[in-house]
This record gives structure tokens, sequence and C-alpha cells, in this order.
């Protein structure tokens, strides 16, 4: 927030966003009646010091600006408000960084079809990993059984219970593919979603309005909706989080895959590819000649899906 401003950043958003004078009014009034709401319970006398500094930190959550428009000293105070409403509401401690992209690193994934198995560690690994929701079974990634000699995902199975891999069967992962042109930014009317200088597409959850037009837009139906808020066992939460990645997200947002940016900003490979047990997944900087995944685009027959729609994923198949 400008050091000039009486305003809270998010409120100074909204209240410059191009809109006509009906949903100008219904946007403020409401936003004001709610902010006032919890302004009021901060200041009850009848509440208690923990119940007061809740309602203060959602004060200051719901007029919270856009996270790519922060000043770093913006971003400090929102993952501060975050693990300290983390600490008061559950007693347990969360890390919430904000690591932003390095310099000369475009990130990209390469997928072998001909060592994947079928075998789901991947999966299971994101989930744990990426604080998703245990109770809907959410999953960012999906592995797709198609049978050979045919690449048809209408056909594919993706939903199995049997024992892989299937005679006669071969496996593909699909996941948010990070596109270099990705169409699910151009639709949103808020600008919740963008580009980092790495190639990750991101969310901001505390800006996105739910209206899912990015999940319309996805050709690689890569994102999911929250229906209600998601469920994460107390033990099993991550608590190595990044603002714009992993942490706890609540109802009414989109989310997807973030490539583990809380663990490739800071040199560590994604969960997915960690886990992997045959290697069929490689992740590395586009940018940097000398890694596998150069190595890989340069040596191997690669190909990537829908290219004729122009999207330019960063996430290439190829088969030994």
């Amino acid at each position: 927030m400008n050091e000039n401003s009486s305003h809270p950043s998010g409120l100074v958003q909204i209240l410059t966003k191009p809109v006509d004078r009906r949903t100008a009014i219904q946007t403020i009034g409401a936003g004001l009646a709610l902010g006032l709401g919890f302004l009021e319970a901060s200041c009850s006398p009848i509440a208690s010091a923990a119940e007061r500094e809740k309602a203060e930190l959602n004060w200051q959550e719901y007029f919270q600006g856009n996270f790519k428009v922060m000043t770093d000293e913006e971003k400090k105070k929102t993952v501060e408000r975050l693990e300290r409403m983390h600490q008061l509401q559950t007693g347990e401690s969360i890390q919430v960084s904000a690591t932003e992209a390095r310099k000369d690193v475009l990130f990209g994934y390469a997928f072998n079809i001909s060592k994947c198995r079928g075998y789901m560690d991947c999966v299971r690994a994101c989930q744990k990993e990426n604080n998703q929701d245990r109770q809907s079974g959410m999953a960012y990634i999906r592995i797709h059984e198609h049978q050979n000699g045919e690449m048809n995902f209408d056909h594919a199975q993706d939903d199995f219970f049997h024992e892989v891999p299937a005679a006669g069967h071969f496996y593909m992962g699909t996941q948010c593919f990070h596109c270099q042109n990705p169409p699910c930014v151009d639709v949103c009317p808020v600008k919740a979603t963008w580009m980092e200088p790495d190639g990750i597409v991101v969310v901001d959850y505390n800006w996105c309005i739910g209206c899912r037009y990015c999940m319309a837009a996805c050709p690689y139906d890569a994102r999911r909706f929250n229906w209600a808020d998601p469920v994460v066992p107390a033990e099993e939460v991550n608590n190595k989080q990044h603002y714009l990645g992993n942490r706890l997200r609540k109802k009414g947002v989109v989310e997807k895959c973030t490539f583990c940016l809380q663990r490739s900003r800071e040199g560590s490979q994604p969960a997915c590819v960690e886990a992997c047990p045959t290697g069929a997944r490689i992740f590395g900087n586009l940018l940097d000649p000398a890694s596998e995944i150069r190595w890989v685009l340069a040596n191997k027959k690669v190909f990537r899906l829908k290219e004729d729609l122009g999207t330019e994923p960063k996430f290439w198949y190829f088969m030994d």
C-alpha cells in the first residue's frame, strides 16, 4: 500500500476498476457491509483478545489487494497474516513464503510415455505436497490408460482399479501444462491468474471470484474448482507453503498445478517427479542448455497435445 494512501490496497483496486454504476454500488456496498462487520467484531468489548485479532485479520484479508501488484512490504505482511491466522485457528504453525521467480529460469516438463506404468505415485505425492482436498479426492494430475495403438482421451480410462500395467495398454499423465500463451489467463475478468517470469501460471486465491471462466477456456482440463471448503487432516497438512502455490485454499476458488513452485523455486524437483518410481517425469530449466529437459528436446522425437491451438504448452511427451 502506498504510504500516502488512507485505504487498504485491495479497496483501492476495487474502487478503481472500470465498472458500471450499479455494479460499483453493489460491490462497494457488499464489501463495506462485510468489512464493517469484521471491524465491529475487532472492536467488541465482549470479544476475547484472540477473537478481536481474528476479526482484524479478516478485515485486512477482505480488503487485500492483488498479490501481483503488491509491494514487497505488502507481500511480507500478507504472508505473515496467513501464518498468524492459521496459528489462531488451529494452534499449529506454518511457513508461508513469497519466493519470486529466479532470473534466467523458464521451467519445462517432459513425460516419457514408454516408462509410465500407471502406478499413481505421482498423483498421491502431488495431493500430499499441495494440500489438496481429501474429501473430494481432488487431484491436479490424471493418469490416462490408453489401448495400444490408440491415443483417444474420450476412450481412455483415468479412474481404473486394477493391477497395472494392464496388458495391451499404455499410460499418459496430464496436468496443467503452463502454456506460454495461456487462454485461462486471457479470460480471467479480475486478473487473478497470470504467468510468472519463470513460466509458471499461478492463481491468487484471495483475488479469485470463482467464475470458472478459466476452467472453460483451458483446453487441457487442468483446473479444479472447490465446491466446498477443502478438508486436509491436521496431521497431513504440509506446513511449508507458498502464497501462490500449496497454501491452504478455500471454498469457491479455482486451483491447479503450479509445478510445485514452493519446491522448484528452491532448487528441488516437483513432488510428482521425485515420486515417480520409473523415471518417466523430467523437469528442468529450458534456458539451461546443460539441463536434462533440453537434452530430451534435442534428442527425442517430442510432441505436445493440441499444438494447433497455439497455446505453446511447456509440457512435452516422448517415447524411448
